[in-house]
């Protein structure tokens, strides 16, 4: 009900003082017509009268609205929020500016990238007007305006980034478009807060090739991976060689512990190459031999 008063340029209180002061006229042509007194027909036509143009000279504007006052035609203020008094038939409001955040969602429809890759993006401009009076005199369709130019910068952007760019940066490209954007439309009056991209879509063929791409550089990692632990573990073996060569007893006692740690298992069979046991020192290795099966038993 509130929305179909304002579209009127009229509202609820108004209408209710017009409603009281009419009444008030009824009463005084009620008292004419008893009395038979013209006075009480006189203040009945002015009552009736001011009562026809209060619905056009009282207007409420909401918290967040500014309404645009022309006076013959030329820009007298800025009203607003709350109740306001206009002079009916020279005075007009000619739009109401809603100051709260707005949001514009744009779509660049098959933009080139740098790279000549086809590529969809879905954004979202979020704006406000801080300006009203600009906003007012300075475009006539501020909303149609900001998806425009919001779709050209963002057709802008596409062209000059890559495709690997725009979608591994997608921060830098917000705040690249906010930039652009609201460059554009300050002089509107209006502020873009934050433009955020939603999605980036590319074709199907190409996704297949950046998947395939993707999981051969996995693997070429992986590979890489492989042969730096490969050369790690020879370099520890050759360190581990050299450092046996120059001390026997530590090859015997790593030797031991090998025999000692498979003879823990029950059931084992161990085979032990000749060239070993001449390397060991038989007693010491008879003798762990031993003391495995005895425990064993």
């Amino acid at each position: 009900m509130n929305n179909y008063f304002k579209a009127k340029g009229v509202n609820q209180p108004a209408i209710v003082l017009a409603v009281l002061v009419a009444a008030a006229a009824a009463w005084c042509a009620w008292q004419g017509e008893q009395s038979g007194a013209r006075s009480y027909y006189w203040i009945a036509g002015v009552l009736a009268v001011i009562a026809a143009l209060i619905p056009q000279s009282l207007m409420i504007a909401d918290q967040w609205e500014r309404a645009v006052v022309l006076r013959l035609g030329k820009l007298t203020a800025i009203r607003g929020p709350g109740m306001f008094a206009i002079i009916p038939f020279i005075d007009s409001v000619a739009s109401w500016l809603d100051q709260r955040i707005q949001t514009t969602e744009i779509n660049a429809e098959t933009a080139l990238s740098k790279d000549t890759v086809p590529v969809n993006i879905d954004a979202v401009v979020f704006w406000q007007i801080h300006d009203p009076e600009r906003a007012a005199l300075e475009i006539s369709n501020y909303r149609q305006a900001i998806m425009q130019v919001a779709q050209t910068s963002l057709r802008e952007i596409v062209g000059s980034s890559l495709l690997s760019t725009l979608l591994a940066d997608r921060k830098q490209g917000d705040i690249q478009l906010r930039e652009e954007i609201g460059r554009k439309t300050a002089d509107w009056g209006i502020s873009v807060l934050s433009v955020e991209i939603r999605d980036i879509g590319v074709p199907p063929a190409l996704q297949d090739a950046m998947s395939r791409q993707a999981q051969a550089e996995r693997e070429r990692l992986a590979r890489v991976l492989l042969g730096q632990a490969e050369q790690e573990i020879a370099q520890k073996f050759v360190e581990a060689a050299e450092l046996y060569a120059r001390s026997p007893g530590a090859l015997q006692l790593r030797a031991m512990n090998i025999i000692y740690e498979t003879t823990k298992e029950r059931g084992a069979t161990i085979l032990i190459p000749t060239s070993m046991v001449d390397a060991m020192n038989p007693a010491s290795a008879l003798g762990v031999v031993a003391g495995a099966g005895k425990t064993q038993g």
